[in-house]
Formats: structure tokens, C-alpha cells, sequence
């Protein structure tokens, strides 16, 4: 009596490089699945039988193993599951002779062999291996022929000047493969490069932007999922504002060329821009400093975890905006138990500021501060140099953000902000320089 045949579970693998297609009835990864199984049920007799798990990579490149499918396959393989791999031609499996070696490896270690329909041999012998190599040297070079390909019509494409596809840039929508103007979205991008020529900072902006509600593009994908619709970043406006797309012009590599699409903001906005990215960052960090609401910025210390404290604000339902001083180590999450952790900004600026308009106006301060002074400039006297403090005093709530803010750092050297008190750390070399320009904006005040 003949011993029954060894039953061999075969899987069929089947791939497409891209999706056009797969949405009908009957589609290449069919027509690939169909002839295996056909394949599969000749060799009936050998004890061959199909597993019903499906395989399929369909919108998949053949130069990568990042495939769901593949990668299902593998483990399927790696639990003692499949014993024959069947593929419609090697190339389906991989296109490049790398990945396919790291296969043919995973196929040996667990006595897995791999058949082609078209083009039948057996892996287990060398001259199954060498024919192999041979179809797969083929097939790497058909795919690096088709890259070059697709990369030389991509060239050829926007050197015409015409959108390739992607991502639409805020400002413009996608119709016809053209890009249009979005009006509405191409007011913000307006608004962007307008108001970064004037604040000249990303973080003055970004946050200006979010306050006023403004976000990314937003838009409904393909398989109806939204997409976008972000917070505006620091990291989004240096893409905005680096993107000559809105010049009407189409990028490539390093070359630029003339686009089909209608520009949304001039040269000349746009050389303006350049002029302030080309400026030192940090000349532009220190006026960013200058401008910004918050006076203290740079200045303050938590006193319980070291860190600097910086700005931070929080925006109710209602629409009130309220401001703190957080120390950086709590904010990030590295200092949880901090004793200090965050302060009101309006309470903190006041009771410094308080300290310091105490401090100036008392006479140990004018005294010490003339004995300063008078290193300098020998015919100044006691009295120019109380008149100049107190007249701090007096224009303080006149002047912009920037004044009060460029005065602190003269003075101030360090605040350090304690759970039960705050130190102020005073410039000694900083009173000279304090004095001269509360005499000069007083002097300016009272020409005007």
C-alpha cells in the first residue's frame, strides 16, 4: 500500500507597484493570485494545497521589504505555517537582490522553497540559486532603468514650470493637476510674509498667529479621513516663508523655473523676507526678547530647580489670555517636584518692578550709583544723578514694551524667583549706561 503524500501548504504572494487599477473587479493582484492557484492545483498530486490566507501588496514598491503583506508572510513562514512560497514572477517578491537574499535566507532556515509560476525552479539547488540571481540581476536593473525614467520625466515635467502633485501648499488648491489660488488661504500666506518683515521673529509671529486662531491647511484625503488643520509652528512658517512656490515658481533639485500657477506675494516682499532671515539669529533673538510682552524674559531663574523660567500663557473659553513664567525643567517635564513651577507674569512684574523703582530712589542706591557715574564723566554731579533715577520713575508707564524691557537689562542682571521670596541680582557697570538713556528719553520727551 503507497504511503499517502506529505501534505505541503503553499502560499501565493502577490504585489503592485501602485494603486491605479486595484479598484476594479478583476485587477492585476487577481490575475496573479488565479495563476498560482492554477499552479498550486497541478501539483495537487503532490500533496500541494493552498493556505486562504491572502497576501496581497497592492500600491507597494518590489525595491523595499516595508510591505504589510510581505511582512505578514514572513512571520506566517517564521511560525512553522507555510511551506512553499508562490509568486506570479520573482520580481513580484523583491527587485532588488539584497532584500531577496535576506529571503532566500528566511525561506532556507525554515526549509521553506520558492516557486515561480513563470519562471519555474527550486531554490534548494545552486542552479536554482544561480538562475535566480541572474532574473533578480535582471530585475534590479529594470528597476533602476524605470527610476531613471521617472526621475528624468519629473525633471523634464517642472522644467516646464507644471505641479507635480503631493501636498498642495497653503494658498492653493489642486484642480486639473494645476495649482489655483485659494483666496482665503492666500490672504494668511500674505499675512505671513507681511508680518514677519515687521515682527522679525518665527516665535513672534507663531505666536501672534495661534492667538488669532489662525491653522495649517486643512483637507480631506483620499480615503476620507481630514488631514491638517494644525497648530501654526515655528517649524510651518520657516517652510511658508522658504517656499518659492509662492513666487509662481516651480523647485527642482537646486534650480528654480518659471510654474504655470499664479504667484501670491511679489519679489520684492519676498527679498524683504530674505533680508531678515540673513540676519544674525541672534541679533534678531535679543529684539525678539525687546518685543515681546514679557519683560522678564531672559532674566529670570527658578531658584528651586535652576532653570531659566520662561514665558508661557494659557487662553480660557472665554477668550482671556493668561500669562505665566514657567521654569524650562518643569515645562518640559524633567523637574515634576518644583518647588517654584510656574507664576503669574503680571504678579511677578509688578512686584519686581515695584523693587526696582524702590531701590533706585533710595539714597544708598544715588550714591553708589554717582560714585559710578563719576568714573566716567568726572563733572557730573550727585544731584543730575537723582534727578535722572527718580525721572525713571516718572516716564516708566510712558514708554513702548521694547524701552521697558531694553531698560531692565541695563539694570538687571538675574531674578531669581524662590518659593517664599525673589532676589534681584542689579548690573553695577549696568547704572552708567541706565543713566544716560533715562536722560536722553526724558531729554526726548520734553522736546517733543
Amino acid at each position: 500500500m503507497t504511503e499517502p503524500k506529505k501534505r505541503i501548504r503553499c502560499a501565493i504572494y502577490t504585489r503592485k507597484s501602485t494603486e491605479e487599477g486595484l479598484d476594479m473587479e478583476f485587477n492585476s493582484l487577481d490575475a496573479q493570485r488565479e495563476a498560482g492557484e492554477s499552479y498550486i492545483n497541478a501539483q495537487r498530486h503532490e500533496g500541494w494545497v493552498l493556505v486562504p490566507e491572502y497576501y496581497d501588496d497592492g500600491g507597494f514598491s518590489g525595491g523595499s521589504m516595508e510591505r504589510p503583506a510581505l511582512k505578514k508572510l514572513i512571520r506566517d513562514i517564521e511560525n512553522g505555517l507555510i511551506d512553499v512560497v508562490v509568486v506570479y514572477k520573482v520580481d513580484r517578491l523583491s527587485r532588488a537582490l539584497s532584500d531577496f537574499a535576506k529571503l532566500v535566507d528566511i525561506f532556507d532556515k525554515h526549509n521553506v522553497s520558492f516557486v515561480s509560476v513563470t519562471q519555474q525552479f527550486n531554490t534548494t539547488t545552486s542552479m536554482g540559486r544561480l538562475t535566480l540571481n541572474i532574473l533578480l540581476s535582471f530585475a534590479q536593473f529594470e528597476r533602476e532603468v524605470i527610476g531613471e525614467r521617472i526621475r528624468d520625466k519629473v525633471a523634464a515635467t517642472k522644467r516646464k514650470g507644471m505641479w507635480m502633485g503631493g501636498i498642495t501648499p497653503l494658498g492653493y488648491d489642486s484642480k486639473d493637476k494645476k495649482l489655483v489660488i485659494n483666496e482665503k488661504e492666500a490672504e494668511l500666506v500674505r499675512l505671513i510674509f507681511d508680518r514677519f518683515t515687521i515682527l522679525q521673529s518665527m516665535t513672534l509671529l507663531a505666536r501672534e498667529l495661534r492667538d488669532q486662531g489662525y491653522r495649517t491647511k486643512s483637507w480631506i484625503s483620499q480615503n476620507g479621513k481630514h488631514r491638517g488643520g494644525n497648530v501654526i509652528t515655528k517649524g510651518f512658517l520657516y517652510k511658508v516663508l522658504n517656499n518659492r512656490t509662492y513666487l509662481g515658481e516651480i523647485n527642482h533639485l537646486d534650480n528654480n523655473y518659471p510654474g504655470q500657477h499664479k504667484p501670491i506675494i511679489s519679489h520684492a516682499l519676498w527679498e524683504k523676507v530674505r533680508m531678515v532671515t540673513k540676519e544674525n539669529p541672534r541679533k534678531r533673538q535679543i529684539r525678539t526678547r525687546g518685543m515681546s510682552t514679557a519683560l522678564l524674559q531672559g532674566l529670570c531663574v527658578c531658584g528651586g530647580c535652576q532653570s531659566t523660567m520662561t514665558p508661557t500663557h494659557s487662553k480660557k473659553p472665554n477668550g482671556r489670555l493668561y500669562r505665566y513664567y514657567k521654569a524650562s525643567a518643569h515645562l518640559k517635564n524633567e523637574c515634576e517636584d518644583c518647588p517654584v513651577g510656574s507664576v503669574p507674569a503680571g504678579e511677578l512684574e509688578n512686584i519686581v518692578l515695584n523693587q526696582i523703582r524702590f531701590a533706585i530712589c533710595t539714597p544708598e542706591m544715588m550714591v553708589r550709583t554717582w560714585r559710578e557715574a563719576i568714573k566716567e564723566n568726572h563733572d557730573i554731579t550727585e544731584q543730575q544723578v537723582r534727578d535722572a533715577l527718580q525721572n525713571m520713575h516718572l516716564i516708566w508707564d510712558e514708554l513702548f514694551p521694547l524701552e521697558q524691557a531694553r531698560l531692565l537689562r541695563l539694570l538687571i542682571e538675574k531674578i531669581i524667583v524662590n518659593a517664599d521670596r525673589i532676589d534681584i541680582r542689579v548690573h553695577a557697570e549696568g547704572l552708567n549706561s541706565l543713566i544716560r538713556d533715562i536722560e536722553h528719553i526724558h531729554k526726548t520727551k520734553e522736546a517733543a
